[in-house]
């Protein structure tokens, strides 16, 4: 289970249902991206998914949009974008630190 719904990341994206294939695949990747940059997973952490806090549930929408417009590793005639800031802060902010 996402801590994202697909119909949450479809009204994100202003999207109807037509995307709902790419946009899950999207959800799943992106949750998983953020949970590998905390160093914990959103269902242990929070006791599952569905107790993830709002910050990190936005971090989720925000690359998933990031990654349903630009899903190509480069493109011609356009610069490339990391991932956007406010990813990085959520994460920041939450993430499980540690040193050995």
């Amino acid at each position: 289970m996402a801590a994202v719904s697909i119909q949450e990341a479809l009204d994100h994206l202003n999207l109807d249902s037509g995307e709902t294939n790419v946009v899950e695949r999207k959800i799943v990747a992106a949750q998983a991206h953020i949970e590998k940059l905390l160093g914990y997973t959103f269902a242990e952490h929070f006791d599952g998914d569905e107790n993830t806090p709002e910050d990190l549930k936005e971090a989720v929408l925000q690359l998933v949009g990031h990654w349903y417009e630009n899903r190509e590793a480069t493109l011609v005639g356009v610069s490339a974008q990391e991932l956007p800031f406010s990813v990085w802060q959520i994460v920041a902010e939450n993430r499980a630190w540690s040193f050995s």
